[in-house]
């Protein structure tokens, strides 16, 4: 390396300090929402998060100095007394880049390295295509709502897979009978952009 780029490298002993904080005040999250923009009629939405009170905000950007990513707001804004704000990486790019190298070379010591290691996986998964499908989707859906040993998920697993079989059979039952409609766009904003019409509309 470098002189210049050994200067930049952050304090192996800095980094173990803050994957250790990380351990007590972090968490991987993986967010399913229903959508009706999507092929599959599920969203998956990966994040990193750590919390902190706000008088002692400074570990939260040091964390993002040294990710050089993500943004800190206010955990719950407008609660009268929680006054704690969260740092968060939501961006995918920088969730495979910056986040999972960091945990993978400064592992967490306690039980949150497997669901580190699932959440790892899941954004992995994610970079194959493998949400796009619906047996890739129900795959990380059974990874997603084995995290936490399932115990914040507020609707059942079954739930969100009877919303892909019903994407699904309306997907089928759409494409009969229909043409699509090209867009402008290109590469991955044409795909998003495609849309269906009757015939001879």
């Amino acid at each position: 390396m470098s002189a210049e780029n050994q200067q930049e490298r952050p304090d192996e002993g800095l980094c173990q300090y803050l994957a250790g904080f990380v351990d007590g005040e972090g968490s991987f999250h993986v967010a399913i929402q229903r959508s009706r923009f999507t092929r599959v009629g599920l969203q998956i939405i990966p994040e990193f998060h750590v919390s902190q009170n706000r008088q002692r905000a400074e570990v939260l950007e040091l964390i993002q100095q040294v990710l050089g990513c993500g943004y800190i707001k206010a955990n719950h804004p407008g609660h009268p007394t929680d006054q704690s704000v969260v740092f968060v990486v939501r961006n995918r790019r920088d969730l495979v880049e910056r986040v999972l190298p960091f945990f993978k070379q400064f592992p967490l010591r306690s039980s949150k390295q497997r669901e580190f290691e699932t959440f790892a996986a899941i954004v992995q998964a994610m970079e194959q295509g493998e949400h796009l499908t619906k047996e890739g989707m129900a795959h990380i859906l059974k990874q997603a709502f084995a995290m936490n040993g399932g115990r914040y998920r507020k609707r059942l697993l079954q739930d969100d897979l009877n919303v892909l079989e019903s994407s699904e059979t309306v997907r089928q039952v759409s494409a009969r009978g229909r043409r699509k409609i090209q867009s402008g766009l290109h590469s991955d904003m044409q795909r998003l952009a495609e849309m269906t019409s009757p015939p001879g509309s």
